[in-house]
């Protein structure tokens, strides 16, 4: 396989089309309008080993049910809430996962920057420097289709990166052909992650923020085709703060004083989204929140 090129067994469901898969394998046709389309299965931020754990039980059952294309996963929280290393990306391979995010979490990991630059799967924020390892953004083709999936992170109270609006046109004019384009929009700040959606919108198939870990209820198609969502949410403990432990967060907002964090334990959630786009066009189709928790 070449750059940008992944391909592995999902359980329960077989070997799906991500570049070098079978390219003849069908689309699954829209029932409604008779329209072929991509299905796309984005899921939030996973954090820590129950996040992980979450993805395991889980996936495969949705994979099932949803049959979607490709499956993209936010994963800079998956070690300990603090970043990736080579077991946990595995782990998540093994469970269905095909294309990896990261955020501001993406070096905690610090073996990280010894081997991203041999595995395409993963994308680390785009408007990085020059210089870093890793990529910021991978290609695939998905049943006969490309599919662009790029990361960038926001920089409104996270590190001053450079631009991100500027980024995503850098790729975007570099892969001008490419009709299928996921956007993880990894910020803290809502009105930033709005303004891409915006900025973006008639140019890519979806904006999808990530890195607040709470799910938000303002889903939609933007005008020219462009699936929105301001946060997808996490898969991680629900009982803590954001998936860390709520005593040692509370302690630290209490006294100013440095504290550890660790993950929660507990109940666990999953926050993913759904987006469906038009094989011929790239456009959107559709945009669905996904949530599954346990009592």
């Amino acid at each position: 396989m070449g750059a940008g090129e992944s391909s592995g067994h999902r359980p329960g469901v077989g070997t799906r089309t991500v570049k070098g898969g079978d390219p003849q394998a069908p689309l699954r046709g829209n029932a409604v309008t008779g329209r072929r389309r991509v299905r796309v299965l984005f899921i939030g931020d996973i954090v820590g080993n129950p996040g992980r754990s979450y993805v395991r039980e889980q996936l495969s059952g949705l994979i099932r049910e949803r049959q979607p294309d490709l499956v993209i996963a936010n994963a800079e929280n998956a070690v300990d809430g603090r970043g990736l290393n080579q077991r946990a990306a595995d782990e998540l391979y093994d469970a269905g996962i095909e294309i990896i995010t990261l955020g501001n979490h993406a070096w905690d990991q610090k073996d990280l920057s010894g081997w991203i630059n041999g595995d395409h799967r993963i994308v680390r924020p785009a408007n990085y420097p020059p210089g870093t390892p890793g990529r910021g953004y991978t290609l695939c083709r998905v049943n006969g289709c490309d599919v662009l999936i790029v990361n960038v992170m926001g920089r409104a109270f996270l590190s001053q990166l450079d631009c991100p609006f500027r980024a995503v046109d850098a790729i975007l004019r570099e892969h001008a052909a490419v009709r299928h384009v996921f956007v993880d929009m990894h910020a803290e700040a809502t009105s930033e992650k709005v303004a891409m959606g915006w900025y973006l919108a008639g140019r890519v198939s979806a904006v999808l923020g990530t890195h607040t870990h709470v799910p938000t209820a303002d889903e939609r198609i933007l005008p020219g085709g462009t699936a929105y969502v301001t946060d997808v949410g996490m898969v991680g403990p629900r009982d803590g703060v954001l998936g860390m432990n709520r005593d040692a967060v509370i302690r630290k907002m209490l006294t100013h004083l440095p504290v550890k964090f660790s993950v929660a334990q507990g109940p666990r959630q999953f926050c993913a989204v759904e987006v469906d786009t038009d094989d011929e066009t790239g456009r959107a189709q559709s945009i669905r929140r996904v949530f599954m928790a346990e009592e």
